[in-house]
């Protein structure tokens, strides 16, 4: 089994999850936005919730293996940020004082909330040790650690204790191990209450925050709950998550399909085997937004409002420096890269084989030097209008007639089309490989008005079922006569 400091592009993944709304554009702590800035994955104090100061305690992960085998073993991590208070302080006639903002040696320094990473490993359990179940307490200490400032100034940063349990368990559903993680805050907001802190401070300071779960499994596969291969659907259909979306977070397996043998319970929703784009020149904190806005924007910032942003954490600090120091070559890399998805080869789905896109030639053309990318002219290989793909030895293109079927990766609007009869409008391709089948709703009465303004719905191959066996011919010899 690969250890887990050694996953390396799931760390990544992790610290992106983990350290998501840390710091909020633009980084002050004069705006608005940072007043609010744990956002994801807290888990509060028992009571806070109710009360209206903080978040719920609990969150729930379920999620099933490919086979169950006694012996085989789980080692779940558990990760989340720990609130660090850090107040600026000068010496005054009676003794070091709190302030809002210092400067020392042309540095500053204001009053404001950090966090530090924590990592409790709770593990390695067989799958017949958590038949019967088992709970594991964790918890991360409260400190507090003073770094002088010169020889009248100082910043004090005090932590406050966190405590939890983790119940771990395993049922058989439908012949296949499901594997259930509840994590529970156990701090009860009723015995931390202080007369000088407000209520909703408190909260924080005593909330697991970012918090998300790595889970290896070794001797088995986890299945994937977003496109579980066919024989696992019933058993998938029965998990239940609470404020944590599970996806595949290992390498991916061509010869295993819809597995991997590594979970993320992430707070923010994800896709299965989530990467950080390589063009990433370093983190912002933000991770689920684009890098080129972001930094753009820093680089709007004044000087003043850059200096506000440098005293606010170190963090910020490297982020101004970074985009300040940028060079033209590193800006362009954050402009999008085109990638050939025709380099690779598609592993199966697990539902029968992937369709065939019907376009001929790649999808990334080669473009003379004299047009722009966004000329037609640069690209005549694609063609919307008249490309097909084959679905169930189907040909499926514009004027097919087709049922709608989402998947379960489908997102929450879509399946509210399901069983519905559609047209299709358009068949793309995008630049990661996929094939996307656009339609308009025979029974909606805009369909017309969608399709004039090309505003369509966009279902994948395995998402749609051919009604009329050979859709797509008559505007095919439409084309071919004008």
């Amino acid at each position: 089994m690969t250890e887990i400091g050694d996953l390396t592009r799931v760390r990544a993944v992790a610290d992106a999850v983990l350290y998501e709304g840390y710091l909020l554009y633009p980084y002050r702590s004069t705006s608005g936005k940072n007043q609010s800035r744990w956002q994801f994955g807290v888990l509060g104090p028992v009571g806070a919730a109710d009360r209206g100061v903080g978040e719920d305690a609990t969150m729930r992960v379920e999620c099933v293996l490919d086979r169950g085998v006694d012996d085989s073993v789980v080692e779940p991590v558990l990760r989340f940020l720990q609130l660090q208070v850090r107040t600026a302080e000068t010496d005054g006639l009676t003794g070091y004082e709190p302030v809002p903002e210092l400067t020392v040696d042309g540095r500053r320094w204001v009053t404001w909330d950090e966090a530090v990473e924590v990592e409790i490993p709770l593990g390695a359990f067989t799958i017949a040790e958590l038949l019967a179940g088992t709970t594991v307490d964790v918890s991360a200490p409260g400190g507090a650690d003073v770094e002088q400032l010169g020889a009248t100034a100082r910043l004090v940063r005090e932590r406050f204790p966190v405590r939890g349990v983790v119940d771990l368990s395993v049922t058989t559903t439908q012949g296949a191990p499901r594997v259930r993680l509840e994590v529970r805050n156990t701090a009860s907001l009723d015995v931390l209450d202080r007369p000088d802190v407000a209520v909703k401070d408190t909260a924080i300071r005593h909330s697991l925050i970012g918090a998300h779960l790595i889970v290896e499994a070794s001797g088995a596969r986890f299945v994937s709950l977003v496109d579980p291969p066919a024989e696992f659907t019933a058993a998938v259909d029965g998990c239940r998550q609470y404020r944590c979306h599970p996806v595949l977070a290992g390498e991916q397996n061509p010869s295993l399909p819809g597995t991997s043998d590594v979970i993320l319970a992430s707070p923010i929703i994800l896709y299965d085997h989530p990467e950080v784009a390589e063009e990433s020149g370093g983190d912002l904190f933000d991770a689920t937004e684009i890098d080129e806005i972001l930094t753009l924007r820093i680089m709007t910032l004044t000087d003043e409002e850059k200096a506000q942003a440098r005293a606010t954490d170190p963090r910020a600090a490297a982020i101004i420096d970074r985009c300040d120091n940028m060079s033209p070559d590193e800006m362009q890399r954050l402009h999008g890269a085109l990638r050939d998805p025709r380099a690779f080869d598609p592993p199966a789905s697990g539902l029968g084989e992937p369709p065939t896109f019907v376009t001929p030639g790649g999808l990334v053309p080669e473009v003379p030097d004299d047009v722009p990318w966004w000329d037609p002219a640069a690209d005549t290989s694609v063609r919307p209008a008249t490309d097909g793909v084959l679905v169930g030895g189907v040909r499926v293109a514009k004027g097919s007639m087709v049922r709608l079927k989402p998947s379960r990766r489908a997102d929450a609007q879509d399946l509210f089309f399901a069983g519905q009869v559609a047209r299709v409008a358009t068949v793309h391709a995008d630049v990661d490989g996929g094939t996307h089948v656009g339609v308009v709703l025979v029974d909606d009465p805009a369909a017309e008005l969608h399709e004039w303004y090309g505003r369509y719905l966009y279902f994948a191959p395995d998402e749609v079922e051919p009604l009329d066996p050979v859709g797509g011919e008559a505007d095919d010899r439409e084309e071919s006569q004008s």
